[in-house]
């Protein structure tokens, strides 16, 4: 039996408002965050980002982060998260639903958030705030201010915030309701289940921010989309695990989880101090892209190298 919960009893949707329905349903998936590949000399290279965004689609992935933290986001200028943004929404097309990240200053998100609209992107994710004094109130002022000023585009918080409430995003998703769904990625499947049915668990679309290895978890709880780093090298492993958690076959969903396992506890160790240098050197042992980032990540060393590339290599790519 399906209950209403005081929020969604409080928050009708207004009569002519978007459903966001195409949005919705592209958040429900594998929600790919590509790497932005450098070229010899440092610059993004764009030859190359387009053809690992082939290589994304032609894997049968349809909804694409560009400027995600895999993408190096924080360590990209202005100029370089506006050409990402612009290589996407070109390479995509029509193939994909394109979700593209904003963040840093309201101005700043405000404006790469335009300027997402206006190349026809249809969501913005709004990273999380990195100011070192963040009330709960300001955190609503914040993600308001971005999403009134682009109505037309769903918006997704990504929210690593473990001391926010499921009210508070009520309270922006009563003033904002282009606010259609959440990337979280607090790392408490317990706290997650809370806070979705706080904050009215069918009224968004909830995407396990944490990837795979916390997909299995989150979507026991009422998750139904998870973002992905290892879908950059490969896939099919990606939406296998999608397929089986859609169908409710958690055995086949944590075989998948057990497969991907090293190559995720190596990326998070030491804080995630890794994170994009293992998809990257991964990427680099099958081909497919330079194995450099920009500090203060850095590139894994000799020693580590060879592990990475036979977990690649032993998947069906």
């Amino acid at each position: 039996m399906t209950t209403t919960s005081p929020t969604e009893a409080r928050a009708p949707r207004a009569a002519g408002a978007r459903s966001f329905e195409a949005e919705r349903a592209a958040l429900a998936g594998v929600v790919a965050i590509p790497v932005t590949p450098f070229a010899e000399d440092g610059s993004v290279d764009p030859d190359t980002y387009r053809a690992l965004l082939r290589r994304l689609l032609d894997g049968g992935i349809t909804t694409l982060t560009p400027n995600g933290n895999t993408g190096e986001f924080y360590a990209l200028t202005p100029s370089e998260r506006r050409l990402v943004t612009e290589l996407t929404v070109e390479e995509a097309g029509d193939r994909a639903a394109i979700l593209v990240g904003v963040g840093h200053d309201v101005p700043t998100a405000v404006a790469s958030a335009r300027h997402a609209r206006d190349l026809g992107a249809q969501m913005v994710m709004v990273h999380q705030p990195v100011h070192p004094y963040v009330s709960q109130s300001g955190w609503v002022d914040y993600h308001r201010a971005i999403a009134e000023a682009v109505p037309e585009l769903g918006v997704v918080p990504y929210l690593r915030n473990a001391q926010l409430t499921g009210a508070r995003l009520a309270e922006l998703a009563d003033a904002c309701p282009n606010v259609i769904g959440v990337k979280y990625a607090v790392p408490d499947a317990a706290r997650f289940a809370a806070f979705a049915r706080d904050a009215g668990l069918e009224r968004f679309v909830w995407v396990a921010g944490l990837a795979e290895p916390y997909a299995p978890s989150y979507f026991s709880a009422g998750a139904t989309g998870f973002t992905s780093g290892l879908v950059n090298v490969a896939p099919s492993v990606s939406l296998t695990m999608l397929e089986a958690l859609r169908s409710g076959d958690y055995p086949t969903a944590m075989k998948v989880w057990e497969q991907i396992r090293r190559f995720e506890e190596l990326r998070a160790a030491n804080g995630s101090a890794n994170n994009v240098t293992v998809v990257k050197e991964a990427l680099a042992s099958l081909g497919l892209c330079r194995r450099e980032v920009r500090p203060p990540s850095r590139p894994l060393p000799e020693s580590e190298r060879a592990e990475v590339a036979a977990i690649a290599a032993g998947w069906s790519i």
